[in-house]
C-alpha cells in the first residue's frame, strides 16, 4: 500500500485507512461513478454546458490511479442519506489546470444539512453533502479526512467535481451591471432604496443557468416577511468576473450532487455588490427556497458568495444585501428593522417543529439553525444591514 507523508502532522498516512484517525485520499477526475438520480431527467452532460464528475470512496482507496484528465472548478463531498452528517475534519488540495502547481491544504466545511429543503420538499435521489468549495480551474485532487473519534463515515461517500462550463453566448449577451459603490461612498451611507425600488438583478439567463437541470415546476410560499442572510462558504478565491461561473457551479452541485429541485438560495450577492437571481420562479414572487431548514416558508434566502468567518464582507456587498432586503420586505410592508414570528417546520432546526419564535426580519442563518453561517464577520454586520435597509 502506497504511503504519503503529511508534513503538517509529521506522520505517514496510508491510502485506504478508513478506520484510522487520519486518511489521505488521492483522487483523479478520470475515475467516475454513477451520479445520484437528479430531481428530473437531464440531457447528457455532453449536450449542456458544464459537467459533474463523481469519484467513489472505493476509487480513492485503490492503488494505481491513472493520471488525472478533465477539469473542475468546484468540489464537495456527498453521501447517500441526506439526514446523515460527516463528522470529520476535511481539507483538500487541487492542482491548477494552467500551471500544474498544487494549492495549499484548503479547509472544506462539513456542515451542509442546514442549507436544505424542508423534508416535505425533498426530491427523489436527494443526498447529504458538504457545502461546495470554489477552487478555480483544476485537474487533480487530494483529500485529507480526519474522522471524529467514535464515528463512522456515511455510506455512499464520494467526491463531486463540478465544471461550471464557459460563460457562453448567453452571459456575453447580458453584461453584468456596474458594481455597487465601494467603501466610503455616499451611496453606502444613505442607500437610495427606502423600502421600494427594485435593485439591478442579474437574471438566471444573465449568469448562464442551464434550465434543463432544474425541476420544471416552480414552488411558491406565503408572502416574504423575513430574510435569512447566508454565506455560501465556497471560499473567497474568485473575482467578480468569475461570479457567474461560481453560481453555475453551486447550481449544478445543488441539483446534480445534492439532488435538489434547483439552486437553494433565492438570491446571491458577489463581492462587487452585484445581485443575482437564484431559484427560478420570478424575483418578485415568493419562491420557496432551500436555504434555512425549518424556516423556508414565508422567507427569502440571500447568500453572500464567499466565506465570512474571518474575512470581512466588502461594503459593496453589505449595501447590495440591504437594498435587496428592503425591496423584498417592502412588498409586504415589513419593517427591515423590526421583528416577525415564524413557525418551525422541522425539529432539525433550533426550534421543535410547530414552535413559534420571534426573529429579526433580517436574520442570520445561525438564528434558525445551529451553524456558523453566515460567518462571524458577516453576522456582526447584520445590524448595519438592517439600518441601511430601513433607510
Amino acid at each position: 500500500m502506497r504511503a504519503l507523508l503529511d508534513p503538517s502532522r509529521r506522520t505517514v498516512l496510508r491510502l485506504g485507512t478508513v478506520t484510522a484517525a487520519s486518511a489521505v485520499l488521492s483522487g483523479t477526475v478520470a475515475r467516475t461513478a454513477t451520479a445520484a438520480t437528479p430531481a428530473v431527467p437531464a440531457p447528457p452532460l455532453d449536450d449542456v454546458p458544464g459537467s459533474t464528475r463523481t469519484i467513489p470512496w472505493s476509487a480513492f482507496r485503490s492503488r494505481g490511479l491513472p493520471p488525472a484528465t478533465g477539469a473542475f472548478s468546484l468540489l464537495g463531498l456527498t453521501w447517500d442519506d441526506p439526514a446523515a452528517e460527516l463528522h470529520a475534519a476535511v481539507t483538500v488540495r487541487v492542482r491548477d489546470a494552467a500551471t500544474g502547481r498544487w494549492s495549499d491544504w484548503l479547509p472544506l466545511d462539513t456542515h451542509g444539512r442546514e442549507d436544505a429543503p424542508d423534508p416535505d420538499q425533498l426530491t427523489t435521489g436527494a443526498r447529504g453533502g458538504t457545502p461546495p468549495l470554489w477552487v478555480g480551474p483544476s485537474d487533480d485532487l487530494r483529500v485529507r479526512l480526519v474522522p471524529r473519534a467514535g464515528t463512522r463515515l456515511p455510506d455512499g461517500l464520494r467526491a463531486d467535481l463540478v465544471d461550471p462550463g464557459p460563460d457562453g453566448a448567453a452571459v456575453a449577451a447580458h453584461p453584468l451591471p456596474e458594481p455597487a459603490d465601494g467603501p466610503g461612498s455616499r451611496a453606502l451611507e444613505r442607500p437610495s432604496t427606502r423600502m421600494g425600488g427594485r435593485p439591478a438583478i442579474v437574471t438566471r439567463k444573465g449568469w448562464g443557468a442551464d434550465e434543463s437541470l432544474r425541476e420544471k415546476q416552480f414552488a411558491y410560499t406565503s408572502p416574504v416577511r423575513a430574510i435569512f442572510v447566508h454565506h455560501t462558504a465556497t471560499g473567497n478565491g474568485y473575482s467578480c468576473s468569475q461570479a457567474p461561473a461560481v453560481i453555475r457551479g453551486i447550481y449544478r452541485y445543488h441539483v446534480k450532487s445534492n439532488g435538489w429541485r434547483d439552486i437553494g438560495y433565492n438570491f446571491l450577492v458577489d463581492t462587487c455588490g452585484r445581485i443575482y437571481e437564484g431559484r427560478a420562479g420570478g424575483v418578485a414572487r415568493p419562491v420557496l427556497g432551500a436555504h434555512t431548514l425549518g424556516f423556508n416558508t414565508g422567507t427569502a434566502g440571500i447568500a453572500a458568495i464567499g466565506s465570512y468567518d474571518s474575512a470581512s464582507p466588502p461594503s459593496a456587498m453589505l449595501s447590495a444585501i440591504a437594498r435587496l432586503a428592503a425591496w423584498k420586505l417592502g412588498m409586504t410592508h415589513t419593517n427591515p428593522a423590526g421583528t416577525v414570528v415564524l413557525t418551525s417546520g422541522d425539529s432539525g432546526s433550533r426550534y421543535p417543529k410547530g414552535a413559534r419564535h420571534t426573529f429579526r426580519t433580517i436574520s442570520g442563518h445561525r438564528d434558525a439553525f445551529s451553524t456558523d453561517c453566515p460567518g462571524g464577520r458577516l453576522y456582526a454586520d447584520l445590524p448595519r444591514i438592517r439600518s441601511l435597509a430601513a433607510g
